[in-house]
């Protein structure tokens, strides 16, 4: 069933789709009045029944409502060093469809595509859009946040607010199997790009109270290591 989002529901009984979403229903999906589609909102899935239809305006009415069963039970933030190129595109979505609830990419020491604030911005309207669609592809009852770019020293400082703060690190650390992650509720993921960390930012991380985590002995690509770390604190937690 097509699946959209909107920012409220009015006394959960009705809702509308304007704009560009309203015009993929009534053009490209051809629906018509009295098909039905679910909106999400704040994580809540409404299946709903449309009463109007225009390429400006859906109305819709709620049938009934229901807290989204694929939105994780942990509220996962990936730390990502910017890579090169359009990787950051492809880790965007991916960790979207896996369950992350936000994406922060970092400036590194290594990193070797180091964009300023100002261009960097530019292109976050485009990276929103990748979360968007990815969460509407996965069944997300959220739409996952891209965040503006940051420096290192800030990303161990919100890191610090997390239950359970973790840095991929290829030189050693846990294993994942070895984190306690029972009444964890926030955990913060903090990814290298193609160079890794430097000794300094590892002691950084350390002192922060970041835990090393070693994924083994296979040295994974920076697009690579995000998916599978969220992936395995999926698992473990019971959320995949």
């Amino acid at each position: 069933m097509p699946r959209f989002f909107v920012d409220s529901i009015s006394d959960e009984k009705y809702a509308q789709i304007t704009g560009e979403d309203a015009r993929h229903i009534s053009r490209s999906l051809r629906m018509k009045k009295e098909d039905t589609l679910i909106v999400s909102c704040d994580g809540i899935d409404y299946s709903c029944v449309i009463k109007g239809i225009s390429d400006d305006l859906i109305s819709l009415e709620v049938l009934f409502f229901n807290k989204c069963s694929s939105e994780p039970s942990i509220d996962l933030t990936l730390y990502q060093a910017v890579p090169k190129l359009d990787k950051l595109e492809m880790i965007i979505q991916k960790s979207v469809e896996l369950g992350a609830n936000r994406i922060v990419p970092v400036l590194t020491h290594r990193c070797i595509s180091r964009p300023s604030e100002k261009d960097f911005s530019k292109k976050l309207i485009r990276y929103q859009k990748i979360a968007l669609e990815a969460a509407k592809q996965s069944g997300r009852g959220i739409i996952p946040e891209v965040l503006p770019i940051i420096n290192y020293a800030e990303a161990l400082d919100r890191m610090k607010n997390s239950d359970c703060p973790l840095m991929l690190y290829e030189q050693g650390g846990v294993r994942f199997s070895e984190v306690n992650f029972e009444s964890v509720k926030t955990v913060s993921l903090l990814i290298g790009s193609e160079g890794g960390f430097d000794e300094e930012e590892v002691v950084k991380a350390d002192n922060a109270g970041v835990k090393r985590i070693w994924l083994g002995d296979r040295i994974l690509r920076c697009e690579t290591a995000p998916l599978a770390a969220i992936s395995v604190t999926m698992f473990l937690t019971g959320n995949l």
